[in-house]
């Protein structure tokens, strides 16, 4: 009997030992596919956080200037809305509006459309970032089922009716010069407070 099993035993290794034999290129060939997707996804993100900080660069090249306030009022900025507060915690703040830029509805890392800025107890305003905004039917009349985006960050979807009182449109926040711990393009800033603003508040 011990005999039998024996026999039984080293016949089902030798079926295990040829079987792997036969097995090895198809087996090393998934788990290399399995390598290069895993490959592939990592440069996928590699690459956007390149392009991410690459537009946070461009954003803050483009904006230094309007670290003084009275510089952005040259170039045609101003102060719209108040100061908007966020809904339950934080801000977007004070947005200086360039209409001459907003009315043109394009989308240019170097000329947003609007300068970001949080107001500060001396009452000299703090700048700390831009949004490009671009109303809706316009931009899907000349992009039909393409929503705009920025260097692959996708703008965000503002309906009709809203707190600003404006058509439906696309906005992306660029939170260049105030880190925000959300996330650089998210639309409210946990950080920013309209405490300090002394007239209207959005809400």
């Amino acid at each position: 009997m011990k005999f039998e099993r024996f026999v039984i035993h080293v016949h089902h290794s030798l079926i295990a030992i040829a079987l792997l034999s036969i097995c090895p290129l198809p087996a090393m060939a998934q788990t290399n596919h399995s390598h290069t997707l895993a490959m592939q996804g990592n440069q996928s993100t590699v690459d956007q956080q390149s392009q991410a900080s690459a537009l946070l660069q461009i954003v803050r090249e483009a904006t230094e200037k309007f670290k003084d306030v009275a510089e952005a009022e040259k170039e045609g900025y101003v102060l719209t809305f108040g100061c908007v507060s966020g809904p339950d915690q934080g801000a977007m703040g004070l947005h200086y509006v360039n209409s001459y830029l907003l009315d043109k509805g394009e989308v240019n890392p170097r000329k947003p459309q609007i300068v970001i800025y949080e107001p500060t107890p001396n009452g000299k305003p703090k700048l700390i970032g831009a949004d490009y905004l671009v109303f809706a039917d316009a931009w899907d009349a000349q992009h039909p089922n393409e929503p705009p985006e920025l260097m692959g960050q996708l703008f965000h979807f503002f309906e009709t009716p809203n707190r600003f009182a404006l058509p439906a449109f696309y906005t992306l926040h660029v939170w260049a010069w105030k880190e925000n711990p959300n996330g650089a393009f998210v639309n409210w800033h946990p950080d920013v407070s309209c405490q300090s603003f002394v007239g209207q508040t959005t809400q």
